[in-house]
Protein backbone atom coordinates (compact mmCIF):
# COMPACT_ATOMS: atom_id res chain seq x y z
CA UNK A 1 0.00 0.00 0.00
CA UNK A 2 1.35 3.45 -0.91
CA UNK A 3 2.85 5.54 1.87
CA UNK A 4 0.49 8.50 1.54
CA UNK A 5 -2.52 6.18 1.68
CA UNK A 6 -1.18 4.56 4.86
CA UNK A 7 -0.66 8.03 6.34
CA UNK A 8 -4.27 9.01 5.78
CA UNK A 9 -5.52 5.69 7.14
CA UNK A 10 -3.43 6.14 10.29
CA UNK A 11 -4.46 9.80 10.53
CA UNK A 12 -8.10 8.76 10.37
CA UNK A 13 -7.55 6.05 13.00
CA UNK A 14 -5.89 8.52 15.36
CA UNK A 15 -8.35 11.29 14.52
CA UNK A 16 -11.45 9.22 15.29
CA UNK A 17 -10.16 8.61 18.81
CA UNK A 18 -8.46 12.00 19.24
CA UNK A 19 -11.41 14.17 18.19
CA UNK A 20 -13.66 13.42 21.19
CA UNK A 21 -10.62 13.49 23.48
CA UNK A 22 -9.55 16.92 22.19
CA UNK A 23 -13.07 18.27 22.52
CA UNK A 24 -13.27 16.83 26.02
CA UNK A 25 -9.89 18.35 26.93
CA UNK A 26 -10.93 21.72 25.51
CA UNK A 27 -14.17 21.57 27.43
CA UNK A 28 -12.27 20.61 30.57
CA UNK A 29 -9.80 23.48 30.22
CA UNK A 30 -12.78 25.76 29.68
CA UNK A 31 -13.33 25.32 33.43
CA UNK A 32 -10.08 27.08 34.32
CA UNK A 33 -10.45 29.50 31.41
CA UNK A 34 -13.85 30.56 32.74
CA UNK A 35 -12.30 30.93 36.17
CA UNK A 36 -9.55 33.24 34.86
CA UNK A 37 -12.02 35.30 32.84
CA UNK A 38 -14.06 35.74 36.02
CA UNK A 39 -10.92 36.70 37.94
CA UNK A 40 -10.32 39.42 35.35
CA UNK A 41 -13.58 41.05 36.46
CA UNK A 42 -12.07 41.47 39.92
CA UNK A 43 -8.74 43.01 38.83
CA UNK A 44 -5.05 42.26 38.08
CA UNK A 45 -4.23 41.33 41.70
CA UNK A 46 -6.98 38.68 41.74
CA UNK A 47 -5.75 37.36 38.38
CA UNK A 48 -2.24 37.10 39.81
CA UNK A 49 -3.37 35.36 43.04
CA UNK A 50 -5.85 33.07 41.31
CA UNK A 51 -3.35 32.21 38.59
CA UNK A 52 -0.73 31.32 41.18
CA UNK A 53 -3.23 29.10 42.99
CA UNK A 54 -4.29 27.42 39.74
CA UNK A 55 -0.64 26.75 38.88
CA UNK A 56 -0.20 24.86 42.16
CA UNK A 57 -3.53 23.05 41.82
CA UNK A 58 -2.71 22.00 38.26
CA UNK A 59 0.70 20.77 39.40
CA UNK A 60 -0.95 18.35 41.84
CA UNK A 61 -3.85 17.43 39.56
CA UNK A 62 -1.43 16.68 36.71
CA UNK A 63 0.65 14.35 38.88
CA UNK A 64 -2.48 12.56 40.12
CA UNK A 65 -3.74 12.19 36.57
CA UNK A 66 -0.36 10.76 35.57
CA UNK A 67 -0.68 8.04 38.20
CA UNK A 68 -3.77 6.63 36.47
CA UNK A 69 -2.95 7.56 32.86
CA UNK A 70 -1.06 4.30 32.35
CA UNK A 71 -4.28 2.46 33.18
CA UNK A 72 -5.59 3.44 29.75
CA UNK A 73 -2.63 1.78 28.03
CA UNK A 74 -2.88 -1.32 30.22
CA UNK A 75 -6.62 -1.54 29.51
CA UNK A 76 -5.97 -1.12 25.76
CA UNK A 77 -3.41 -3.95 25.83
CA UNK A 78 -5.73 -6.22 27.84
CA UNK A 79 -8.60 -5.36 25.50
CA UNK A 80 -6.44 -6.33 22.50
CA UNK A 81 -6.03 -9.76 24.15
CA UNK A 82 -9.74 -9.91 25.12
CA UNK A 83 -8.90 -10.21 28.82
CA UNK A 84 -12.00 -8.66 30.39
CA UNK A 85 -11.24 -9.83 33.93
CA UNK A 86 -7.87 -8.05 33.84
CA UNK A 87 -9.56 -4.86 32.64
CA UNK A 88 -11.82 -4.84 35.67
CA UNK A 89 -8.92 -5.35 38.07
CA UNK A 90 -7.03 -2.48 36.46
CA UNK A 91 -9.96 -0.10 36.83
CA UNK A 92 -10.29 -0.83 40.54
CA UNK A 93 -6.51 -0.43 41.03
CA UNK A 94 -6.70 2.97 39.33
CA UNK A 95 -9.40 4.02 41.77
CA UNK A 96 -7.32 2.99 44.76
CA UNK A 97 -4.27 4.95 43.58
CA UNK A 98 -6.26 8.07 42.73
CA UNK A 99 -7.89 8.05 46.18
CA UNK A 100 -4.58 7.90 48.04
CA UNK A 101 -3.03 10.58 45.83
CA UNK A 102 -6.01 12.93 46.21
CA UNK A 103 -5.98 12.74 50.00
CA UNK A 104 -2.26 13.53 50.11
CA UNK A 105 -2.62 16.44 47.67
CA UNK A 106 -5.61 17.93 49.51
CA UNK A 107 -3.55 18.02 52.70
CA UNK A 108 -0.68 19.79 50.94
CA UNK A 109 -3.03 22.44 49.55
CA UNK A 110 -3.93 23.56 53.05
CA UNK A 111 -0.38 24.64 53.91
CA UNK A 112 0.96 26.78 51.05
CA UNK A 113 0.82 30.36 52.29
CA UNK A 114 4.12 30.54 54.20
CA UNK A 115 6.11 28.61 51.56
CA UNK A 116 4.85 31.06 48.92
CA UNK A 117 6.02 34.02 51.00
CA UNK A 118 9.40 32.32 51.58
CA UNK A 119 9.70 31.98 47.79
CA UNK A 120 9.40 35.74 47.32
CA UNK A 121 5.71 36.12 46.48
CA UNK A 122 3.79 39.23 47.52
CA UNK A 123 2.24 38.44 50.96
CA UNK A 124 -1.19 39.75 49.93
CA UNK A 125 -1.13 37.64 46.75
CA UNK A 126 0.08 34.59 48.73
CA UNK A 127 -2.76 35.01 51.23
CA UNK A 128 -5.44 35.12 48.50
CA UNK A 129 -3.86 32.14 46.74
CA UNK A 130 -3.87 30.13 50.00
CA UNK A 131 -7.55 30.85 50.62
CA UNK A 132 -8.33 29.80 47.05
CA UNK A 133 -6.47 26.48 47.43
CA UNK A 134 -8.17 25.71 50.75
CA UNK A 135 -11.52 26.00 49.00
CA UNK A 136 -10.30 23.97 46.01
CA UNK A 137 -8.84 21.12 48.11
CA UNK A 138 -12.09 19.10 48.44
CA UNK A 139 -12.44 19.02 44.66
CA UNK A 140 -9.20 17.14 44.01
CA UNK A 141 -10.73 13.80 45.14
CA UNK A 142 -13.69 13.65 42.69
CA UNK A 143 -11.41 15.18 40.03
CA UNK A 144 -9.00 12.21 40.17
CA UNK A 145 -11.84 9.69 40.49
CA UNK A 146 -13.20 11.13 37.26
CA UNK A 147 -9.79 10.63 35.64
CA UNK A 148 -9.78 6.95 36.67
CA UNK A 149 -13.08 6.34 34.91
CA UNK A 150 -11.89 8.37 31.95
CA UNK A 151 -8.84 6.16 31.41
CA UNK A 152 -11.07 3.08 31.39
CA UNK A 153 -13.23 4.60 28.64
CA UNK A 154 -10.25 5.76 26.60
CA UNK A 155 -8.52 2.39 26.95
CA UNK A 156 -11.56 0.70 25.44
CA UNK A 157 -11.65 3.37 22.69
CA UNK A 158 -15.13 4.41 23.85
CA UNK A 159 -14.75 7.96 25.23
CA UNK A 160 -18.26 9.01 24.16
CA UNK A 161 -19.90 10.31 27.38
CA UNK A 162 -16.83 12.28 28.42
CA UNK A 163 -17.58 15.19 26.11
CA UNK A 164 -21.23 15.65 27.06
CA UNK A 165 -20.43 15.53 30.76
CA UNK A 166 -17.55 17.98 30.45
CA UNK A 167 -19.55 20.47 28.38
CA UNK A 168 -22.33 20.40 30.97
CA UNK A 169 -19.76 20.99 33.71
CA UNK A 170 -18.48 24.12 31.94
CA UNK A 171 -21.96 25.63 31.94
CA UNK A 172 -22.49 24.73 35.59
CA UNK A 173 -19.08 26.16 36.49
CA UNK A 174 -19.79 29.51 34.82
CA UNK A 175 -23.12 29.86 36.64
CA UNK A 176 -21.67 28.90 40.00
CA UNK A 177 -18.63 31.18 39.51
CA UNK A 178 -20.90 34.14 38.90
CA UNK A 179 -23.21 33.25 41.79
CA UNK A 180 -20.48 32.73 44.38
CA UNK A 181 -18.29 35.65 43.25
CA UNK A 182 -20.99 38.30 43.35
CA UNK A 183 -23.57 36.77 45.68
CA UNK A 184 -26.33 36.01 43.20
CA UNK A 185 -29.26 33.55 43.39
CA UNK A 186 -29.17 33.52 47.19
CA UNK A 187 -25.48 32.58 47.49
CA UNK A 188 -23.00 34.60 49.58
CA UNK A 189 -20.56 36.95 47.80
CA UNK A 190 -17.18 35.22 48.27
CA UNK A 191 -15.11 36.96 45.59
CA UNK A 192 -12.05 35.04 44.39
CA UNK A 193 -12.56 32.18 46.85
CA UNK A 194 -16.06 31.64 45.47
CA UNK A 195 -14.53 30.51 42.17
CA UNK A 196 -12.65 27.72 43.97
CA UNK A 197 -15.78 26.54 45.79
CA UNK A 198 -17.66 26.50 42.47
CA UNK A 199 -14.98 24.41 40.76
CA UNK A 200 -14.89 21.90 43.64
CA UNK A 201 -18.63 21.45 43.35
CA UNK A 202 -18.45 20.98 39.59
CA UNK A 203 -15.76 18.29 39.92
CA UNK A 204 -18.06 16.36 42.26
CA UNK A 205 -21.05 16.67 39.92
CA UNK A 206 -18.92 15.59 36.93
CA UNK A 207 -17.72 12.47 38.72
CA UNK A 208 -21.26 11.51 39.77
CA UNK A 209 -22.46 11.89 36.19
CA UNK A 210 -19.54 9.85 34.79
CA UNK A 211 -20.06 7.14 37.38
CA UNK A 212 -23.76 6.90 36.52
CA UNK A 213 -23.01 6.52 32.82
CA UNK A 214 -20.22 4.01 33.39
CA UNK A 215 -22.27 1.86 35.76
CA UNK A 216 -24.92 1.57 33.07
CA UNK A 217 -22.46 -0.68 31.22
CA UNK A 218 -23.24 -4.22 32.47
CA UNK A 219 -19.68 -5.50 32.22
CA UNK A 220 -18.41 -2.87 34.67
CA UNK A 221 -21.34 -2.32 37.02
CA UNK A 222 -20.71 -5.46 39.07
CA UNK A 223 -17.10 -4.56 39.81
CA UNK A 224 -17.81 -0.93 40.67
CA UNK A 225 -20.44 -2.06 43.15
CA UNK A 226 -17.68 -3.68 45.23
CA UNK A 227 -15.30 -1.76 47.46
CA UNK A 228 -12.68 -0.10 45.25
CA UNK A 229 -10.08 -0.25 48.02
CA UNK A 230 -10.10 -4.05 47.79
CA UNK A 231 -8.01 -3.82 44.65
CA UNK A 232 -6.13 -6.83 43.36
CA UNK A 233 -2.51 -6.59 44.58
CA UNK A 234 -1.01 -7.63 41.26
CA UNK A 235 -3.11 -5.15 39.28
CA UNK A 236 -2.30 -2.44 41.81
CA UNK A 237 1.42 -3.15 41.44
CA UNK A 238 1.19 -3.02 37.62
CA UNK A 239 -0.75 0.25 37.72
CA UNK A 240 1.69 1.78 40.21
CA UNK A 241 4.72 0.61 38.20
CA UNK A 242 3.25 2.11 35.02
CA UNK A 243 1.77 5.21 36.64
CA UNK A 244 4.61 6.40 38.87
CA UNK A 245 7.04 7.27 36.04
CA UNK A 246 4.19 8.94 34.11
CA UNK A 247 3.24 10.97 37.18
CA UNK A 248 6.89 11.89 37.64
CA UNK A 249 7.19 12.94 33.99
CA UNK A 250 3.96 14.97 34.05
CA UNK A 251 4.96 16.39 37.42
CA UNK A 252 8.41 17.33 36.12
CA UNK A 253 6.88 19.27 33.23
CA UNK A 254 4.27 20.93 35.42
CA UNK A 255 6.89 21.75 38.05
CA UNK A 256 9.03 23.34 35.34
CA UNK A 257 6.15 25.72 34.58
CA UNK A 258 5.41 26.17 38.30
CA UNK A 259 8.97 27.13 39.20
CA UNK A 260 9.17 29.60 36.33
CA UNK A 261 5.82 31.05 37.41
CA UNK A 262 7.21 31.56 40.92
CA UNK A 263 10.29 33.26 39.45
CA UNK A 264 8.02 35.52 37.38
CA UNK A 265 6.03 36.27 40.53
CA UNK A 266 9.13 37.93 42.02
CA UNK A 267 9.07 40.38 39.08
CA UNK A 268 5.77 41.92 40.22
CA UNK A 269 2.01 41.55 40.11
CA UNK A 270 1.67 42.71 36.48
CA UNK A 271 4.24 40.18 35.26
CA UNK A 272 2.47 37.39 37.16
CA UNK A 273 -0.90 38.44 35.75
CA UNK A 274 0.51 38.45 32.18
CA UNK A 275 2.02 35.01 32.81
CA UNK A 276 -1.33 33.71 34.04
CA UNK A 277 -3.20 34.91 30.95
CA UNK A 278 -0.76 33.79 28.24
CA UNK A 279 -0.08 30.52 30.01
CA UNK A 280 -3.83 29.87 29.95
CA UNK A 281 -3.96 30.65 26.22
CA UNK A 282 -1.28 28.08 25.39
CA UNK A 283 -2.81 25.67 27.92
CA UNK A 284 -6.03 25.76 25.91
CA UNK A 285 -4.12 24.97 22.70
CA UNK A 286 -2.08 22.33 24.54
CA UNK A 287 -5.27 20.28 24.88
CA UNK A 288 -5.05 19.49 21.15
CA UNK A 289 -1.70 17.81 21.69
CA UNK A 290 -3.01 16.03 24.80
CA UNK A 291 -5.82 14.45 22.78
CA UNK A 292 -3.47 13.48 19.95
CA UNK A 293 -0.92 12.13 22.43
CA UNK A 294 -3.49 9.88 24.13
CA UNK A 295 -4.96 8.70 20.83
CA UNK A 296 -1.53 7.93 19.35
CA UNK A 297 -0.46 6.19 22.56
CA UNK A 298 -3.54 3.95 22.74
CA UNK A 299 -3.28 3.13 19.02
CA UNK A 300 0.39 2.20 19.39
CA UNK A 301 -0.36 0.00 22.43
CA UNK A 302 -2.98 -1.82 20.40
CA UNK A 303 -0.51 -2.27 17.49
CA UNK A 304 2.17 -3.57 19.86
CA UNK A 305 -0.22 -6.15 21.31
CA UNK A 306 -0.21 -7.60 17.77
CA UNK A 307 3.58 -7.10 17.37
CA UNK A 308 3.00 -4.62 14.52
CA UNK A 309 6.02 -2.40 15.20
CA UNK A 310 6.16 -0.98 11.70
CA UNK A 311 2.59 0.20 12.15
CA UNK A 312 3.49 1.58 15.58
CA UNK A 313 6.21 3.74 14.02
CA UNK A 314 3.82 5.11 11.41
CA UNK A 315 1.22 5.89 14.06
CA UNK A 316 3.78 7.75 16.17
CA UNK A 317 4.95 10.03 13.37
CA UNK A 318 1.43 10.50 12.05
CA UNK A 319 0.31 11.76 15.46
CA UNK A 320 3.31 14.10 15.57
CA UNK A 321 2.57 15.48 12.10
CA UNK A 322 -1.05 16.15 13.02
CA UNK A 323 0.03 17.97 16.17
CA UNK A 324 2.61 20.19 14.48
CA UNK A 325 0.14 21.09 11.73
CA UNK A 326 -2.47 22.09 14.28
CA UNK A 327 0.02 24.23 16.21
CA UNK A 328 1.05 26.13 13.07
CA UNK A 329 -2.57 26.98 12.33
CA UNK A 330 -3.32 28.10 15.86
CA UNK A 331 -0.19 30.31 15.99
CA UNK A 332 -1.55 32.68 13.33
CA UNK A 333 -3.93 34.65 15.62
CA UNK A 334 -1.09 35.14 18.13
CA UNK A 335 0.94 36.97 15.49
CA UNK A 336 -1.84 38.67 13.50
CA UNK A 337 -4.32 39.73 16.18
CA UNK A 338 -2.80 39.33 19.67
CA UNK A 339 -5.05 41.94 21.31
CA UNK A 340 -8.15 40.08 20.19
CA UNK A 341 -6.84 36.96 21.90
CA UNK A 342 -5.97 38.80 25.12
CA UNK A 343 -9.18 40.84 25.25
CA UNK A 344 -11.02 37.65 26.23
CA UNK A 345 -9.32 37.90 29.63
CA UNK A 346 -8.81 41.62 30.30
CA UNK A 347 -10.68 44.75 29.21
CA UNK A 348 -8.45 46.96 27.05
CA UNK A 349 -10.37 50.03 28.12
CA UNK A 350 -9.32 49.79 31.78
CA UNK A 351 -6.15 51.79 32.46
CA UNK A 352 -4.90 49.43 35.20
CA UNK A 353 -4.75 46.59 32.65
CA UNK A 354 -2.43 48.39 30.18
CA UNK A 355 0.90 47.12 31.57
CA UNK A 356 -0.39 43.56 31.82
CA UNK A 357 -1.61 43.60 28.21
CA UNK A 358 1.71 45.05 26.99
CA UNK A 359 3.68 42.24 28.63
CA UNK A 360 1.22 39.58 27.48
CA UNK A 361 1.39 40.74 23.83
CA UNK A 362 5.14 40.13 23.76
CA UNK A 363 4.71 36.71 25.36
CA UNK A 364 2.24 35.64 22.66
CA UNK A 365 4.93 36.10 20.01
CA UNK A 366 7.22 33.71 21.89
CA UNK A 367 4.27 31.36 22.51
CA UNK A 368 3.72 30.92 18.76
CA UNK A 369 7.04 29.04 18.59
CA UNK A 370 6.97 27.56 22.08
CA UNK A 371 3.75 25.63 21.54
CA UNK A 372 5.29 23.74 18.60
CA UNK A 373 7.92 22.32 20.95
CA UNK A 374 5.39 21.80 23.75
CA UNK A 375 3.12 19.80 21.44
CA UNK A 376 6.03 17.72 20.10
CA UNK A 377 7.33 16.78 23.55
CA UNK A 378 3.84 15.88 24.79
CA UNK A 379 3.20 13.60 21.83
CA UNK A 380 6.70 12.18 22.32
CA UNK A 381 5.78 11.18 25.88
CA UNK A 382 2.56 9.57 24.62
CA UNK A 383 4.07 7.51 21.82
CA UNK A 384 6.82 6.24 24.12
CA UNK A 385 4.14 5.24 26.63
CA UNK A 386 2.41 3.36 23.82
CA UNK A 387 5.55 1.24 23.50
CA UNK A 388 5.48 0.54 27.24
CA UNK A 389 8.45 2.85 27.93
CA UNK A 390 7.51 5.24 30.74
CA UNK A 391 10.83 5.54 32.56
CA UNK A 392 12.81 7.13 29.72
CA UNK A 393 10.38 10.04 29.52
CA UNK A 394 11.07 11.00 33.12
CA UNK A 395 14.85 10.84 32.69
CA UNK A 396 14.63 12.90 29.53
CA UNK A 397 12.39 15.48 31.21
CA UNK A 398 14.99 15.97 33.96
CA UNK A 399 17.65 16.77 31.36
CA UNK A 400 15.46 18.86 29.06
CA UNK A 401 13.54 20.89 31.63
CA UNK A 402 15.88 21.16 34.58
CA UNK A 403 19.40 20.85 33.17
CA UNK A 404 18.78 22.85 29.97
CA UNK A 405 15.57 24.89 30.18
CA UNK A 406 15.74 26.21 33.75
CA UNK A 407 19.40 27.38 33.66
CA UNK A 408 18.77 29.17 30.34
CA UNK A 409 15.57 30.77 31.67
CA UNK A 410 17.32 31.97 34.83
CA UNK A 411 20.39 33.22 32.96
CA UNK A 412 18.51 35.13 30.26
CA UNK A 413 15.55 36.29 32.33
CA UNK A 414 17.14 37.15 35.69
CA UNK A 415 20.92 37.30 35.31
CA UNK A 416 20.95 39.12 31.93
CA UNK A 417 17.87 41.15 32.89
CA UNK A 418 15.47 40.27 30.06
CA UNK A 419 12.72 39.59 32.57
CA UNK A 420 9.65 37.60 31.70
CA UNK A 421 10.59 37.38 28.00
CA UNK A 422 13.96 35.84 28.82
CA UNK A 423 12.29 33.31 31.11
CA UNK A 424 9.93 32.24 28.32
CA UNK A 425 12.83 31.90 25.87
CA UNK A 426 14.44 29.47 28.34
CA UNK A 427 11.11 27.65 28.61
CA UNK A 428 10.94 27.24 24.83
CA UNK A 429 14.53 25.95 24.63
CA UNK A 430 13.88 23.40 27.40
CA UNK A 431 10.77 22.08 25.62
CA UNK A 432 12.60 21.87 22.27
CA UNK A 433 15.47 19.86 23.77
CA UNK A 434 13.02 17.52 25.52
CA UNK A 435 11.04 16.91 22.31
CA UNK A 436 14.19 16.06 20.34
CA UNK A 437 15.41 13.55 22.95
CA UNK A 438 11.98 11.89 23.27
CA UNK A 439 11.69 11.30 19.52
CA UNK A 440 15.18 9.84 19.41
CA UNK A 441 14.26 7.48 22.25
CA UNK A 442 11.09 6.47 20.38
CA UNK A 443 13.21 5.32 17.44
CA UNK A 444 15.67 3.46 19.66
CA UNK A 445 12.89 1.69 21.59
CA UNK A 446 11.14 0.64 18.37
CA UNK A 447 14.36 -0.84 17.01
CA UNK A 448 14.89 -2.83 20.22
CA UNK A 449 11.33 -4.22 20.12
CA UNK A 450 11.56 -5.11 16.43
CA UNK A 451 14.90 -6.89 16.87
CA UNK A 452 13.59 -8.78 19.88
CA UNK A 453 10.60 -9.96 17.86
CA UNK A 454 12.84 -11.06 14.97
CA UNK A 455 15.04 -13.05 17.34
CA UNK A 456 12.11 -15.00 18.82
CA UNK A 457 11.73 -18.59 17.57
CA UNK A 458 8.83 -19.22 15.23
Amino acid sequence: MKLHRLFWLDARRIGVLAAPLILTQLAQVALTTTDIVMMGMLGPREVAAGGLALTIFNQLRTMGTGLVTGTGNLVAFANGQHDRAQIMRLVRAGFALSTLAALAFALLMLFVEKPLIWLGQDPAVARQAALYLAAAAPGILPCLWFQSLRQYSVGLRKPGPLLAITVASVVANAVLDYALMFGRFGFPALGLTGIAYATSGVYLLSFIAMLSVTKSRPELAEHLSRAVWRADAQALARTWKMGLPIAATYGSEAAFFTVLTLVIGTLGTHALAAQTIVNQVIYIVFMISVGLSHASSISISHACSRHDYRGARRLGYTGLALGVGAMLIVALPYLVAPMRVLSLFLDRGVASNADVLRLATGLLTIAALLQLFDCSQNIGVGILRGLGDVKSSFRISIVGYWMIGLPVAWSVGVWLGYGIYGIWIGLAIGLAATAAMLLRQFECRLNVLAQRRTAEPL
